[in-house]
């Protein structure tokens, strides 16, 4: 039987218990050209909430009744196309269930499990979330040796990866984080030069410490809160600055985000804003994995995984991305 964590009714605000059901199906029969994948890991990341409404995005929504849309490591325990054999290891955008189908053709690659210290790599720093900090920084922030790069979200699995990139670019590098135990851990174990708790402080508060730690401005902002956050990097940027929005996270469970009000500065500061989706680089992954594996042997880059165990805990599991209690990529494993 396929276990799959299924959604039912749309989210409101922040997503309850009864949005979801844990539900049991029986494997379909195979069709020329599929394979049955057996997933091991699914990876949860902030996009799947976006993935829950029924709103314009760069995905379909999922539908009711559906499995939940994830990103998946697994192992093929049947075939039917010669593209794939029992045994394969693979990665690809599937669902949270014990067991997808995947086709020639799709979005499923094979993987070498030997290649990396543990397979859940091809979910954090091999993966989308490593990708996401390596192009969204170099391509999009083009980071200069000197420059002052501002991270939100800075302790997450993508905003830790992108402050590092950024240390190795010869960057002074600030996080912003939720907790003194994050900040602490921005310091002590990503090695950024300041971080900032913006717990309990007001907008105009959070202004205030950017720019006694930026007084010259920000050269590149990597976005991943939005909301506070974000007018907080908008009131602090140098002239030419850049920044990239990598995610909103401080609004996705608010009915009526209020959104970004200093966008105005962009065009005092003569700056520019891009959004970055990962799937715009995937022809070039090879190409920042290399570098990724290289900077992560040479120990110039770390990257924590935060794995939860069981399907049946995938509600709880996914709510730690919004109370902020995970530490590091977040990943489930589901058998």
């Amino acid at each position: 039987m396929n276990r799959r964590f299924t959604l039912m009714r749309r989210p409101v605000g922040l997503p309850a218990p009864g949005d979801f059901r844990l539900e049991s199906a029986p494997h379909p029969p195979l069709s020329t050209g599929e394979f049955q994948i057996c997933n091991h890991y699914a990876s949860l990341d902030p996009a799947i909430r976006g993935w829950l409404d029924d709103t314009p995005s760069y995905m379909p929504p999922i539908a009711l009744g559906d499995a939940v849309r994830a990103t998946t490591v697994g192992v093929v325990e049947a075939s039917n196309t010669p593209d794939f054999a029992v045994g394969d290891w693979v990665v690809g955008l599937n669902a949270i269930e014990t067991h997808s189908i995947g086709s020639a053709g799709s979005f499923t690659a094979k993987i070498d499990a030997a290649a990396v210290p543990s397979v859940t790599n091809y979910l954090s720093v091999f993966g989308a979330v490593g990708m996401t900090a390596y192009f969204g920084l170099l391509d999009l922030g083009k980071p200069k040796a000197g420059d002052t790069v501002l991270v939100s979200g800075a302790a997450g699995a993508v905003g830790s990866l992108a402050g590092q990139i950024a240390k190795i670019k010869d960057c002074t590098v600030i996080g912003v984080a939720g907790s003194a135990a994050k900040c602490a851990r921005l310091i002590r174990d990503y090695g950024f030069d300041h971080a900032v708790n913006y717990s309990g402080k007001t907008p105009a508060q959070l202004a205030d410490c950017l720019a006694a730690l930026a007084p010259d401005g920000i050269d590149v902002v990597f976005e991943n809160v939005g909301g506070d956050c974000l007018d907080a990097a908008l009131s602090n940027l140098a002239n030419g600055a850049r920044v990239v929005l990598c995610g909103l996270i401080a609004e996705y469970n608010v009915p009526a985000p209020i959104g970004a009000r200093n966008l105005w500065q962009l065009i005092v500061k003569s700056a520019s804003i891009h959004g970055l989706l990962v799937r715009d680089y995937v022809p070039r992954f090879a190409e920042g994995g290399l570098q990724m594996g290289e900077w992560l042997a040479a120990g110039r880059l770390r990257c924590d995984e935060h794995i939860e165990h069981g399907i049946e805990n995938a509600y709880p599991a996914f709510m730690r991305l919004f109370d902020g209690s995970n530490s590091g990529k977040l990943i489930l494993k589901l058998v």
